[in-house]
């Protein structure tokens, strides 16, 4: 049943859920300091829709091959830190590389996340949100959609606010912000990889 209670306790999963989102973000900011409004909804709309299509996954699996979904969870951690390690280390080295040309302002100009990038991000930072189909199992179909879309929803607003912070910066930092940018994204791939294996 849907009241007040459940909108806030799906709100604040959105919340926990949107933390590494937030953080790639603030590194999307950081790496690409021109990036227009509509590039920013896109980009935030990317993290929203993985982060409400995870859980529905986890839902279904949880209804229907559960032993799966168990046996699957146990990779999670691993897939997650091979993709930010990749997106993270190809940041780094675009920011070094600018830094050599000593073109600085100009090749900040012309950085932008790639859209095959965007997607591996996306499924990096949500993959986790997969377990969340055992949080919402007790709910039915629509219930458990609607608890998803809250999700989509404080994660774009968080997403928004994450690369607008990292995008001001990005534009008075020139090269440094993608490395750090970089850096972040290599943080996120550690700290889910070590809370996934130490929770395990």
């Amino acid at each position: 049943m849907m009241n007040l209670l459940f909108v806030v306790n799906s709100a604040a999963l959105g919340v926990g859920l949107a933390m590494d989102a937030f953080s790639v973000s603030l590194a999307n900011g950081l790496h690409e300091p021109n990036m227009h409004r509509k590039r920013i909804c896109a980009i935030a709309g990317v993290y929203a829709f993985f982060q409400y299509i995870m859980p529905m996954i986890g839902w279904v699996c949880v209804h229907t091959i559960i032993e799966a979904f168990s046996w699957f969870r146990q990779f999670i951690p691993w897939i997650a830190l091979i993709l930010l390690l990749y997106i993270g280390g190809k940041m780094i080295l675009e920011g070094l590389s600018e830094r050599k040309e000593g073109e600085e302002e100009k090749a900040a100009q012309n950085r932008s996340v790639s859209g095959r990038d965007l997607l591996i991000q996306g499924i990096a930072t949500s993959i986790d949100a997969l377990s969340v189909g055992f949080t919402i199992a007790e709910y039915d179909f629509v219930v458990a959609n609607c608890a998803g879309l809250i999700i989509a929803a404080v994660t774009f607003v968080i997403c928004v606010g994450g690369l607008l912070i990292g995008r001001r910066a990005g534009t008075k930092l020139a090269w440094k912000a993608s490395v750090l940018g970089g850096c972040i994204l290599i943080a996120i791939g550690l700290e889910i990889f070590l809370k996934g294996i130490l929770g395990a």
